[in-house]
């Protein structure tokens, strides 16, 4: 979900992100601002930012290891991710 800012330019709103795979897994957590951090059914966590554009938000999301998940949201709060193996992510914020 997106807000505007005072100077009219656009703001990640912060709030709780729950993420799910095809398989079950799960990311969850908090974000502030353009500051993300989730962790996994594993125990993993996941730091991002979300990059404001014109009507979207662009999210990137790595772990420890390397590993990453990236995509968009249309400014509401639906989001859609991809990681490197192709998986697709689907989630919201509250």
């Amino acid at each position: 979900m997106i807000s505007k800012r005072r100077d009219g330019g656009l703001q990640s709103k912060s709030g709780y992100y729950r993420i799910q795979g095809r398989d079950g897994q799960c990311l969850q957590g908090f974000g502030e601002g353009e500051y993300i951090r989730l962790t996994d059914e594993k125990g993993r966590e996941w730091r991002g930012q979300a990059e404001m554009f014109e009507s979207m938000v662009r999210y990137n999301f790595r772990d420890a290891d390397g590993n990453q998940i990236s995509g968009i949201s249309d400014g509401g709060s639906g989001i859609t991710l991809r990681d490197a193996k192709g998986n697709t992510w689907r989630g919201f914020i509250e």
